[in-house]
């Protein structure tokens, strides 16, 4: 099973690797795919890695003293699981990323093969609220999943209104999958649990930062067919995800509020 103690090297190597790097680094994916992962965390223990200047002892020491076996106990105790490139239910969506995460950690059930993602403003009018609801409840009637941030506004609605349709819908955290962030969104993320999952590309119990807002923003795009932003003000996180969606080739859809509202 993918969330048993695994003794395949690769993955060991990767979930060390996941534990210690901020996600979404180019810098880090391109020596990922040059060197694959057990020998990446070798040259970065061992050396010769010094590509990070003063920062790669730190990672160093870090990689070292990781022990893999508390990390999977973490993954286990979030009653949840890692999965790699390699993973039988990896998306493979996600290479088409210039940098794609380098493990998932996935609470609740496999990812869909067709879905589409709402986002948009944390801040809605009542008619983006609406629209959200409607529309995710629509594609669930279509048997199609939703996938959005769990974040307060557009996200919340467009789960909720997949949810109130019987469908599946999956949250792309900042933060680990047993953190629940925003709070005002427990029960909500308990709801996804069971009709979809939590995905985080950090360890179960880390905590959001505002830079895993934007970077994990990539992740909703590709996982996605499409992308409809809804009621985006100029500076939304929103807009990045449309961004990201663009770089890849997939369609952006745009939802504008009423002429009278910022967004």
């Amino acid at each position: 099973m993918e969330n048993q103690i695994n003794n395949d090297l690769e993955i060991q190597a990767r979930l060390k690797l996941f534990s210690v790097i901020e996600p979404g680094s180019i810098s880090w994916s391109v020596d990922l795919k040059r060197y694959g992962a057990v020998e990446l965390v070798e040259r970065i223990i061992h050396g010769p890695y010094e590509k990070f200047g003063r920062e790669s002892e730190g990672y160093r020491q870090i990689l070292r003293d990781t022990s893999i076996q508390k990390l999977w106990e973490e993954i286990e105790i979030a009653e949840a699981r890692f999965i790699t490139p390699n993973s039988k239910h990896w998306p493979t969506s996600l290479n088409d990323l210039r940098n794609p995460p380098i493990g998932l950690i996935i609470k609740g059930a496999n990812l869909p093969a067709q879905s589409i993602s709402i986002v948009g403003t944390r801040k809605p009018t009542l008619y983006g609220a609406r629209v959200a609801s409607e529309f995710a409840s629509g594609f669930a009637d279509r048997n199609w999943a939703v996938i959005s941030g769990g974040a307060y506004g557009i996200d919340t609605h467009a789960h909720r209104g997949c949810l109130a349709a019987e469908g599946s819908t999956f949250a792309v955290l900042a933060s680990g999958v047993s953190v629940n962030y925003p709070a005002g969104n427990n029960k909500l993320f308990s709801e996804l649990q069971e009709n979809g999952a939590l995905i985080s590309e950090v360890m179960p119990s880390v905590g959001a930062r505002a830079e895993r807002f934007l970077t994990r923003n990539r992740l909703i795009a590709a996982l996605s067919k499409a992308t409809i932003v809804i009621e985006a003000a100029f500076r939304s996180g929103s807009l990045r995800t449309a961004r990201d969606a663009a770089e890849i080739m997939r369609p952006v859809m745009a939802v504008p509020g009423p002429i009278t509202s910022p967004t």
